[in-house]
């Protein structure tokens, strides 16, 4: 069987390089810690993490479908399809864009559903890679289920970050794409850290990171999954063994992260890998890319700052310093998964 093209995230972009890895000693100080290290991936193509995992995915689905095994082929391939091929998915953003520009790479139309709260900004930069973008009345799992039935009446290839399948395919895809990150902290990074504080929609980026990184990580290698108390999908999850649909609004300002099921690919993953999970208020959030910004980081948004807030939590209160195993010689990693938005562009 002919490989599947892309075979590594890094092909994707022409002038890929490596996101920073920063230091930041003031909120290593602030949080009691000897480090405090953070993945800027706001300065990843399209402005976070995303990236990687939709537009891989895209690329591979539509290989799968032609058989290409290059982007020249796959191009030549897709505009030689008998009818024309659509890849959709749902999103908060950040996904949706990179599967937009997934479409753009290879000469197809892409639809977006998006759900109604999902800021305008958002969407014109979706709309601004030729995708169609679908405004759904509801949340962020109402947006996942019009997307899917969308796929099955056969109105385009399906590029879930999300799904209870444990074995789809494309969630994998996804996955494997993220875990470029990984690969390039491993290579960054002299003194493996003890601790790592990542946020959480679904879950997929911290599965990607809990594959990529759990035999490399120092005692007492703690990974714990940080998200919104009212979108705290993962953390439930975990509880109980299996994705399930959370009640409530998702309402949070961490508008990334407002999902109410784990990724079941992604759970299986984090159930294997032994990752906890905990909860930070709508204030904490808000806070965070405040103290991330002071302290030398890049801006980001209550999304991009979740980990940070997490781990601010834990710092913060004894019991869970205590239960999280942090003191002055921990060595801590977070993730600032996205730029700040300028909402009026």
């Amino acid at each position: 069987m002919k490989a599947l093209w892309p075979t590594d995230p890094a092909q994707l972009w022409p002038d890929y390089r490596p996101t920073d890895l920063l230091d930041l000693p003031e909120l290593a100080r602030r949080c009691g810690v000897r480090r405090v290290l953070a993945k800027a991936e706001n300065q990843r193509a399209l402005g976070s993490f995303k990236s990687l995992g939709g537009m891989y995915a895209g690329l591979r689905a539509l290989s799968r479908r032609t058989g290409a095994a290059s982007l020249a082929q796959l191009r030549a391939a897709c505009a030689a399809a008998p009818s024309p091929l659509r890849l959709l998915c749902a999103s908060d953003g950040n996904h949706g864009l990179a599967v937009a520009a997934a479409a753009r790479q290879a000469g197809v139309a892409a639809l977006i559903f998006l759900p109604a709260a999902v800021p305008e900004a958002r969407a014109a930069r979706i709309r601004a890679l030729d995708a169609q973008v679908v405004r759904v009345a509801g949340d962020y799992e109402d947006a996942v289920l019009q997307a899917e039935a969308a796929a099955a009446r056969g109105e385009g290839l399906l590029i879930a970050d999300t799904g209870s399948d444990a074995d789809d395919p494309v969630i994998a895809d996804v996955l494997a794409g993220y875990g470029l990150l990984a690969r390039e902290l491993r290579a960054q990074c002299a003194q493996p850290p003890s601790h790592v504080y990542v946020q959480a929609g679904v879950g997929v980026l911290a599965a990607a990171l809990a594959e990529g990184l759990h035999d490399w990580l120092r005692a007492p290698a703690r990974l714990t999954v940080v998200e919104p108390e009212r979108a705290a999908c993962v953390g439930h999850g975990l509880q109980v063994g299996l994705a399930q649909r959370i009640d409530g609004d998702l309402d949070t300002v961490a508008g990334m992260l407002s999902c109410g099921q784990a990724a079941s690919v992604a759970l299986a993953s984090l159930l294997r890998r032994g990752a906890t999970a905990m909860s930070v208020d709508e204030a904490q959030l808000i806070q965070a890319p405040g103290v991330v910004s002071a302290s030398g980081g890049p801006e980001t948004t209550p999304s991009g700052a979740a980990g940070v807030a997490g781990l601010l939590r834990a710092a913060e209160e004894p019991a869970l310093r205590r239960a999280h195993g942090l003191d002055e010689n921990s060595v801590v990693l977070v993730v600032i998964s996205e730029a700040a938005l300028v909402e009026a562009n």
